[in-house]
């Protein structure tokens, strides 16, 4: 990766953790999870509202954080507006395995490549749990589960 472009990214993700997009709770949430790294100390709640065909019509968060989670969850809760319960999980599973290294194959689809300013994090395995924690979360409450650690 070139100066330049880790120079952009580091931008794009501090833009994002001091202005996080969707950043509020919500009172007609029909699914919601916290999710906790007592590793860092990260901690947030994601909001979804899914419709009758568990479409997401809306996402949102709470929480507290370093700027990559922060980044990470304002980034997830925008991407995720209009999808479908398999695609979010879908787009998960890219995700993780970018941020993990783990391709194998699999790449980020093209609609959502803007989350590859978030790669980075690939080099510093502590910072990996902080960059997925809103991700897993996400998946938690898509699953009815209401707290996930990554611990």
């Amino acid at each position: 990766m070139s100066d330049d472009l880790r120079e952009l990214y580091q931008e794009v993700i501090l833009e994002h953790g001091k202005n996080p997009r969707n950043f509020h709770a919500s009172d007609d949430a029909t699914n919601e999870a916290r999710g906790n790294n007592p590793l860092c100390g990260d901690q947030l709640v994601i909001y979804l509202k899914l419709d009758g065909d568990k479409r997401v019509v809306d996402a949102s968060f709470l929480g507290k954080g370093c700027a990559i989670s922060m980044a990470s969850a304002s980034m997830m809760t925008e991407l995720l507006k209009g999808r479908s319960q398999d695609e979010a999980q879908s787009l998960f599973e890219a995700f993780h395995d970018m941020c993990t290294g783990e391709e194998n194959g699999r790449e980020l689809p093209h609609d959502v490549e803007k989350l590859q300013v978030l790669s980075g994090v690939r080099e510093f395995p502590t910072r990996v749990k902080c960059a997925t924690l809103p991700w897993h979360t996400m998946v938690a409450a898509l699953q009815g589960e209401d707290e996930i650690s990554t611990e």
